[in-house]
């Protein structure tokens, strides 16, 4: 027997249908791998360190513009730090802005979560954004002799105010409590925020539980790219 005779035959290569076929599925599970990574980071980004999030109406022109992407600082306040006068921060309103809200339940919920994850939408109903005017302790009041509204008895420099409003149509004298806020918008004359709820629970007040984070960039569109500089009282 020869050397020849001796060899096995050689198997024929996979035939050209079925090498495309492997291609293929090993392509789409290299991108699903890619698109669940993605997703993963984002959502826990977004969950713990800066969420996107889209404004919805026009209570905080001319600072932010309807349509706006604004990122929202998570940690900011997370481990200790506080909550300052002039912090555009975005708030759960449930309780204090609004009645209590339903539970949608776990599927709506994590709709909700990727959705607001991109920055397309919220994550709740009830989240809110509006400036910080009071902290606890503070007396607000509306207003003084030249009508500006004042914090502890000195007037507020509201330079960020929507052109032509003034500082309140509402008359109102409250002390914030601990641990809650006084909340405005800079657009006052189409802004629904503390004052509209002066009849509610914490009497217009947000506790400081409820807050999300800190509004510190526009990131989106491009020409508004740009940082927020919290105006401390």
């Amino acid at each position: 027997m020869t050397d020849s005779d001796a060899r096995l035959p050689e198997r024929d290569p996979a035939p050209a249908p079925r090498r495309a076929w492997l291609r293929w599925s090993r392509s789409v599970r290299f991108w699903v791998v890619v698109l669940l990574s993605t997703v993963l980071i984002t959502s826990l980004t977004s969950a713990y360190v800066v969420q996107p999030f889209v404004i919805p109406s026009g209570s905080m022109e001319g600072t932010l513009q309807v349509g706006d992407r604004v990122l929202v600082n998570k940690l900011a306040y997370r481990f200790g730090g506080d909550i300052h006068r002039g912090d555009v921060i975005v708030f759960d309103g449930a309780g204090s802005f609004d009645a209590e809200t339903a539970d949608d339940g776990p599927l709506v919920g994590l709709i909700r979560g990727a959705v607001a994850a991109v920055g397309l939408g919220t994550s709740s109903d009830s989240d809110y954004v509006k400036r910080v005017i009071g902290v606890g302790g503070d007396r607000v009041t509306c207003c003084d002799a030249e009508g500006r509204i004042t914090v502890n008895g000195q007037p507020l420099d509201e330079h960020y105010l929507y052109p032509g409003d003034e500082p309140s149509s509402v008359r109102f004298d409250i002390r914030v409590p601990e641990g809650r806020l006084w909340v405005m918008g800079d657009h006052r004359s189409d802004s629904a925020d503390s004052r509209e709820y002066l009849g509610s629970p914490g009497g217009g007040t947000v506790s400081e539980d409820r807050v999300i984070g800190r509004v510190d960039w526009i990131g989106w569109p491009i020409g508004r790219w740009s940082s927020l500089r919290s105006d401390h009282g």
